[in-house]
C-alpha cells in the first residue's frame, strides 16, 4: 500500500518528524549525545554544491566529526530553522525534504534544502543519509522563520 493510503502513516510521519526535530533541538542545545542518537550506524552526511572554480562538488562529512563539532563549547547557538517539511513513509523507509536557514546565534549564515533518508529498525526511525545544499545570496526566508529565533 502506498504511504498516503496507510492508516498508520500519520503516526509514522509524526515519528519521523520527531527525529528531525531532535536533530535540530540537539544542535541548538549543543548536545552531542542527542544529535548522535538520531543517526543510524553507517549514516552519511553530504553537501551538494560547487567548488571555488564553479565546478560541481559533492562534499562528505563523517557523522562522528559533525557530532563532535556540535558538542564543542561555543558562545553561538547553531540554530537551523526549517519549513516546508515534506515527509513520505512506506514500510521501513522514509524520506524528508525541507528548506532551512542556518543561524549562528542571531546572525544568518546560509540557507538551502535538506534531503534526508530514514530507516525504521528495532530502535525506531534513524537517519541513514542527510544531504544538503548551501546558499548565501539567493535565500528567500519566510518572515516567520526569520523571527523564530527572537
Amino acid at each position: 500500500m502506498p504511504y498516503d493510503k496507510e492508516p498508520a502513516a500519520d503516526a509514522e510521519i509524526k515519528a519521523v518528524r520527531q527525529v528531525i526535530d531532535n536533530l535540530f533541538d540537539g544542535m541548538r542545545a549543543g548536545d552531542a549525545d542527542m544529535v548522535a542518537s538520531v543517526f543510524a550506524e553507517g549514516a552519511s552526511l553530504h553537501r551538494a554544491g560547487v567548488d571555488r572554480e564553479g565546478k560541481p562538488r559533492l562534499g562528505n562529512t563523517p557523522v562522528s566529526a559533525f557530532v563532535e563539532a556540535v558538542g564543542r563549547p561555543t558562545d553561538k547557538v547553531w540554530d537551523e530553522r526549517i519549513w516546508n517539511v515534506d515527509i513520505k513513509v512506506d514500510d521501513r523507509l522514509a524520506s524528508a525534504w525541507m528548506n532551512f536557514a542556518f543561524y549562528l546565534g542571531d546572525t544568518f549564515s546560509h540557507c538551502g534544502v535538506n534531503s534526508v533518508q530514514f530507516f525504521k529498525g528495532a530502535d525506531g526511525w534513524k537517519m541513514i543519509s542527510l544531504a544538503d545544499t548551501n546558499h548565501r545570496d539567493t535565500c528567500e526566508i519566510p518572515e516567520h522563520v526569520k523571527s523564530a529565533g527572537n
